[in-house]
């Protein structure tokens, strides 16, 4: 009796082998006919006699004929392409499209004027020299002036002061890009400063009044203005008030000059507000404004600054107050 089982159980394994040995030699192809069924490769583990067999793989190679053959054997893997390295793509572009150029894709930005004005009161020297601080890439054109020099300035980096007869010179041999008689004394801006500054390629600006801004602005269309104002009027006249520089006649002189300049915003590009104790803010501010119009399409594809000839104005207050 335990022959007999035994003799069937062997018999039961034998036509198992048999089958899946048919099966690997026989795979039932894709619904496309183009080769085996995911599952034939899979792995297949048969049980003869109550004993796990060796595991089966089932793998393809191309075959001329269908395409696939099955080996029944461990599926052989192809090793993964590595990628080439990044000189030999390179080079291989460089193959099929030409030599790559290395210049700059942006054209390079032009140097810019950048105007400053603003009335009395509202602290443009100080943003000025915060500015001067951060900005060692920037050019601060030099005023000059026939008035004399006030305590504390010194000469070539407040102003160049020059005699009246000295400065009538320069108005006569056209030295001056803008100049103006302010409250009775000459002030104006020395041409060769801004030219020689431009023609080295770098960003120049200019501390003038509201009529001189306009001057500069008929001479250099693409300059940049920015004015600079106080929170309100109030605010203003409490700084000027603080500075103790005047009497009270001349004290509303300014203040009557403010309230007028204050006018023209509309034709200036840009309005900054210094509040009190927000110099920073507001030097970052100027310092951004900058940078913006530095990076125009425009600026970078314009036409080179032409100075022109020098301009004079007269400006509000006159033969009044010292600037």
């Amino acid at each position: 009796m335990a022959h007999r089982s035994l003799g069937r159980a062997a018999a039961r394994g034998a036509h198992t082998l048999r089958s899946l040995r048919r099966a690997t030699l026989s795979p039932p192809e894709l619904a496309d006919g183009h080769g085996p069924s995911t599952s034939y490769r899979n792995l297949v583990q048969c049980s003869v006699l109550g004993k796990p067999r060796e595991a089966w793989r089932l793998g393809t190679t191309t075959s001329p004929t269908k395409g696939y053959s099955v080996v029944g054997a461990e599926q052989q893997h192809k090793a993964p392409t590595q990628p080439l390295p990044d000189p030999e793509v390179m080079k291989l572009v460089e193959a099929a499209l030409g030599p790559l150029d290395t210049k700059p894709l942006a054209p390079p930005s032009r140097p810019v004027v950048i105007v400053i004005s603003g009335p009395s009161g509202v602290g443009k020297d100080a943003v000025l020299n915060r500015l001067k601080e951060q900005r060692e890439d920037l050019y601060f054109v030099v005023t000059a002036t026939s008035r004399p020099k006030r305590t504390g300035e010194v000469e070539g980096r407040d102003y160049f002061f020059v005699s009246k007869d000295k400065f009538e010179s320069w108005i006569a041999e056209d030295t001056l890009l803008e100049y103006a008689v302010v409250y009775g004394e000459y002030k104006g801006i020395p041409r060769q400063q801004v030219d020689a500054a431009l023609a080295a390629g770098t960003d120049v600006v200019l501390r003038i009044d509201v009529q001189g801004a306009a001057t500069v602005k008929r001479l250099i269309p693409d300059c940049i203005s920015i004015f600079v104002t106080a929170d309100s009027e109030d605010v203003l006249v409490k700084r000027l008030v603080a500075r103790k520089t005047e009497p009270l006649d001349k004290l509303l002189v300014r203040v009557k000059t403010a309230r007028a300049e204050n006018d023209h915003i509309k034709n200036f590009d840009y309005v900054v507000v210094n509040r009190d104790g927000e110099l920073d803010a507001c030097v970052a501010e100027v310092s951004g404004i900058i940078e913006a119009e530095k990076a125009r399409v425009v600026r970078r594809h314009g036409s080179n600054h032409h100075t022109g000839h020098n301009h004079h104005h007269q400006a509000q207050g006159q033969s009044q107050v010292a600037p």
